[in-house]
């Protein structure tokens, strides 16, 4: 398979990883092709391969003013410090013995999960993340991580981590996102539901995201995956199957970067 039907499918997943495996293929696209108008056709095809999220986006954006291999290298150096950074200021979120929620699969969320299991013992709740299922990759990553327990729920059961002594209570939720916009952050589907549950419990949410999760797009396009996914085809039945929801800031703790953990009104003034 070809690195856009690798996206498209979700072989290739996550906002970060999506971008680095697009950087990777243009840089030999370009040994071949060259930065002319088939590179710019190329970086046309990688962008309508997933839409809403905003780190391709920008990154491409930014190789269009520089067409040179030095800068895709550039590039792909940023995104991994900033991971790095993200990961070791993230890691102070999480004390000894809490119980982390998290929800999809994230590798900037669990590089704060990883790092903090470095020195501190705790557990994580991964929620399963229908209808593909990526918080099973989730947990397998972690359970694979020492000092780290690993319990893997249903997404309706979410809750129960709030208030129920059947699943431990959640000390803290740290989720990844795709972009972070005016009108709040774009994440997995079933972010939004997570946010508000906590808000009502008192739960701190936290979001991770690089600087190159800044959205300043005019319009941004919810990605609509096909109906399958969810179920096969029942007669006079429309299944609709969005890959995101947008999750106002004011359900919103806090925002891990690489240069610190951001209030909302933060990310807003470097929006505007």
């Amino acid at each position: 398979m070809s690195v856009i039907q690798d996206i498209k499918s979700l072989k290739i997943q996550g906002a970060k990883e999506i971008a680095t495996a697009s950087l990777r293929h243009l840089k030999k696209f370009s040994r071949i092709h060259g930065f002319g108008h088939e590179f710019d056709k190329e970086c046309k095809k990688l962008l309508s391969a997933r839409s809403t999220a905003v780190v391709l986006y920008n990154v491409i954006n930014e190789l269009r003013r520089d067409k040179r291999k030095e800068t895709i290298d550039k590039l792909l150096a940023e995104l991994d410090k900033a991971t790095e950074l993200i990961a070791a200021t993230g890691q102070q979120l999480i004390k000894r013995g809490y119980h982390v929620h998290t929800h999809c699969h994230s590798s900037e969320a669990l590089a704060v999960i990883k790092e903090a299991a470095k020195k501190k013992k705790f557990s994580v709740i991964a929620d399963i993340t229908m209808p593909r299922q990526q918080g099973i990759k989730t947990a397998k990553e972690l359970a694979k991580i020492k000092n780290i327990s690993v319990t893997l729920i249903e997404d309706n059961a979410a809750t129960l981590a709030f208030t129920d002594p059947v699943i431990p209570k959640d000390d803290i939720i740290i989720v990844g996102c795709d972009a972070m916009r005016k009108e709040g952050v774009i994440n997995k589907i079933g972010t939004y539901f997570l946010a508000l549950a906590a808000s009502e419990s008192n739960i701190p949410f936290y979001v991770v995201g690089s600087k190159f999760k800044i959205d300043k797009r005019k319009k941004v396009k919810i990605e609509i995956r096909p109906p399958s996914e969810v179920y096969k085809k029942i007669r006079g039945v429309k299944i609709i199957n969005p890959a995101f929801d947008i999750t106002p800031w004011r359900y919103i703790t806090g925002v891990v970067m690489e240069d610190g953990i951001k209030k909302p009104k933060d990310i807003l003034a470097i929006l505007r």
